[in-house]
């Protein structure tokens, strides 16, 4: 595809570091053309309008969603892919268990056999980029090199990119550099390098947005994990939300659930009917950045400027700011196609969809028609719920931090960690169901320590010391909590409704911080009881409350068991600390 038209400029003299780099890469890939991102919306409209002239993108219904378009990726590249992504140190002690590690010079070795001559006939583009506000200290730079207008598109919702952000970058001399093609599409030709000593990413043969997308979880988690050790913060898969009480006091909240556990939805929530006056406002919906502020709490950025969200699912009943938000101005992917061009996915309550996700007709026989981890990017500004807060450079101070995962049993609607050593724990032993946004078996509870299993960039071990570190840092720490939306009952039916209901729940957190609420403990933490709930105009059995309130300590010595097992696999890198938090909570199950 031909490059946007466009005047040259002078963007390569803003950075000679980037022009260098930029220089050594066109020599190895061989593109047709360079085209510097500029960043306007004109460079978009160009880049949305060449694309679809080349029927990469389709236009979508102009009446019902103004200015949204539909991407299909290749059928065998719609989803993140573990197995394939690695974490390239010189010690492989150091990228730990939890990842997988390749050497650092063998990486490189395969990569640039990848990346020789790759983008012949293609365009090179160069994103500057900016993850978080523009003048925010908590902020960190980088830069893509990529052959994918798709990319491109998605990178201007999701990132601060073009211009402004290679002004900070010549400004400051630091980025991470972020090289991506790709390739042919050919999975057996698909891997994604991380080097974090190097502030490197290096993916090839994918075009899905986990995989390409280096912004985000390759940035923003897997490399900032590891600046945000070596330079005393946390960069978290978490979610930042703001909830103001009827008395008109917002307090921030920080969560982090593994992908399609309803991050988006709580990040997004609509308070119920019967709880009047309060109010919800959206900071962030998958990624935080936490540091240490001098007036001893943390205080968080969302480096993100868009939503990537999964869509099957959302609707106006549950989650109305996210369809909302998503009916215009938004790029959707692998979604299926109504008569008339709307956009459907499995979760609509209208529209009948005729294509589905691969543009074929669809065939209930093939599977769902939009595909389970089809996603919508958008820029956070349209979100019905947007905080102005997201762009404050300062960030938000946060009141609590929130682990949860899908657990149809062993874990209770919520308990509260005594203490910030506990809670490194309660999100040390965070496990999950897992879900189609990863490639492999739908289903399968795994651990996701603080929902960070796939995005760690070095060993859980100094992970969890570092989480330890931090904490020691804070006379003004936030509580810790655990939350299980998903619990159900012997015949597999949902105990607690979800969605807007979930606000009870974290007004309960908010009251505990405020020393307002009361707790029972438990050998796990602290519980509330069923009357220190607001469950005012919520139909719910007073068994199912009861249950949801309390736990099974049979089940939970065999949960210890199992933690203890997958904790003792990091070895010394295992933090005396949450060894000695575990033995303690064992004990107190008997």
């Amino acid at each position: 595809m031909a490059a946007p038209a466009h005047k040259m400029t002078a963007m390569p003299e803003l950075s000679r570091a980037v022009a260098d780099w930029v220089e050594t890469v066109r020599e190895l890939t061989q593109p047709r053309s360079v085209h510097w991102i500029e960043g306007n919306d004109a460079e978009a409209r160009e880049l949305t309008a060449q694309l679809v002239r080349a029927r990469e993108l389709t236009v979508l219904n102009a009446q019902e969603f103004p200015g949204c378009h539909l991407y299909r990726s290749s059928p065998n590249d719609v989803a993140r892919v573990e197995h394939l992504t690695y974490i390239c140190t010189r010690s492989q002690e150091d990228a730990g268990p939890n990842n997988h590690w390749m050497d650092p010079q063998q990486a490189h070795a395969r990569m640039r056999e990848l990346f020789r001559g790759c983008m012949r006939e293609r365009t090179l583009y160069v994103i500057p980029y900016c993850m978080g506000p523009l003048e925010s200290p908590m902020s960190r730079r980088g830069v893509e090199i990529t052959d994918s207008p798709y990319v491109v598109l998605n990178m201007l919702i999701m990132t601060r990119a073009g211009r402004a952000a290679l002004e900070l970058i010549a400004r400051d001399g630091r980025f991470v550099k972020g090289l991506h093609s790709i390739g042919e599409l050919d999975p057996e030709r698909r891997f994604i390098m991380h080097y974090p000593e190097e502030l490197a990413i290096e993916s090839y043969g994918s075009g899905y947005g986990g995989n390409a997308l280096l912004g985000k979880k390759c940035h923003a988690l897997r490399i900032a994990s590891w600046q945000a050790r070596t330079e005393g913060w946390l960069a978290e898969h978490m979610l930042i939300v703001g909830l103001q009480n009827p008395e008109g006091e917002t307090h921030y909240i920080a969560c982090a659930f593994p992908s399609a556990c309803g991050k988006t939805n709580l990040a997004m929530l609509v308070p119920p009917e019967s709880m009047p006056g309060w109010r919800v406002l959206t900071i962030g919906e998958d990624i935080a950045w936490l540091h240490p502020g001098p007036d001893g709490r943390l205080w968080a950025i969302n480096p993100e400027a868009g939503c990537f969200g999964v869509v099957p699912g959302t609707n106006p009943q549950t989650n109305r700011n996210a369809y909302e938000m998503i009916r215009r101005d938004t790029l959707f992917t692998n979604v299926a196609l109504t008569a008339d061009n709307q956009p459907w996915w499995e979760g609509l309550t209208s529209g009948k969809p005729v294509l589905d996700w691969q543009g074929r007709p669809y065939d209930p026989a093939r599977g769902p028609a939009a595909h389970p981890n089809s996603r919508f990017t958008v820029a956070a500004r349209g979100n019905p719920s947007y905080s102005s807060r997201m762009e404050d450079p300062a960030g938000v101070p946060i009141t609590a931090i929130v682990f949860g995962g899908r657990r149809r049993e062993v874990a209770p609607l919520v308990y509260e960690a005594r203490d910030w050593r506990h809670g490194v724990l309660v999100g040390a032993s965070l496990a999950s169901e897992t879900t189609a946004a990863a490639v492999g078996q739908v289903g399968v509870v795994r651990r996701d320590p603080m929902a960070m299993q796939p995005f760690c960039g070095y060993n859980f071990g100094d992970y969890w010391q570092h989480w330890l570190e931090v904490g020691a840092r804070l006379t003004r720490p936030p509580g810790v909590f655990h939350v299980n939306w998903f619990r159900r009952d012997s015949e597999g039916k949902f105990l607690w409704p979800g969605y807007g209901e979930n606000l009870r729940v974290l007004a309960w957190m908010l009251d505990r911080c405020a020393g307002k609420a009361g707790a029972t403990e438990s050998p796990i933490g602290r519980l509330p009881l069923p009357a220190d709930l607001n469950t005012r105009g919520l139909s719910i059995r007073p068994e199912a409350l009861a249950a949801l309130c309390s736990i099974d300590a049979d089940v939970w010595r065999r949960e210890c068991a199992q933690l203890r097992e997958y904790l003792g696999g990091y070895g010394s890198h295992l933090p005396a600390a949450l060894r000695a938090e575990l033995e303690a909570t064992e004990r107190r199950l008997g």
